[in-house]
């Protein structure tokens, strides 16, 4: 189980790597943005490119942080039923879950996409857009982004097991007592009473 719970962490670091550098694309799609309305608006001159560009990084953002969304317990849940049993009981069934739902879904994802980004790769397909972009990068962010989540449902899987076992803490407990916006907040106000100092 050592072994595994090895594993488990390799993944979370991978997960939590892509998760926070991930977070720049949003800047990068926010000046990109403001640099195409300026551009419009004041020269009028506009890019499909621009335009594409954005969702493609959106794309990015969305689907290669499923992983480090799974991983910091953040993702949707509704826990009607299941808030009500106890917590060896709600961990059973979550790992039963990631097994039966989340594994197979992604697999099934992964297969259906991987030859359009293929032949998409192969075509050289563009967007029918005046001025786009190749498409297949932007189709292969699906399996990439399916893969890093399949990759934390393993991880999370161990830790269930490991927990049920009795080797290892509560896996659904979330990885920090502050949400982002309190974290931020923390950090502002350091700022300002540092520059008060």
């Amino acid at each position: 189980m050592s072994a595994l719970l090895r594993l488990s962490r390799l993944i979370d670091a991978i997960n939590e790597f892509v998760g926070r550098h991930l977070a720049w694309l949003v800047l990068v799609m926010v000046l990109i943005s403001a640099t195409n309305a300026v551009a419009r608006k004041a020269f009028a001159v506009s890019s499909n490119a621009f335009l594409e560009i954005q969702w493609y990084l959106f794309a990015a953002v969305f689907l290669l942080a499923a992983g480090y969304t799974m991983l910091r317990q953040e993702h949707v849940r509704i826990d009607v039923v299941l808030g009500r049993f106890q917590r060896r009981t709600q961990v059973v069934v979550e790992a039963v879950c990631i097994v039966l739902f989340l594994m197979p879904f992604g697999l099934l994802v992964i297969d259906l996409v991987l030859p359009l980004v293929i032949k998409a790769y192969e075509t050289g397909e563009m967007s029918s857009n005046a001025g786009g972009l190749i498409r297949w990068p932007v189709y292969a962010l699906v399996p990439a982004g399916f893969t890093l989540l399949l990759l934390q449902g393993v991880s999370e899987f161990i830790k269930r097991i490991a927990f049920l076992r009795g080797l290892a803490d509560d896996p659904g407990r979330r990885g920090k007592s502050r949400s982002d916006e309190e974290e931020l907040a923390a950090f502002l106000r350091q700022q300002a009473d540092g520059a008060k100092k």
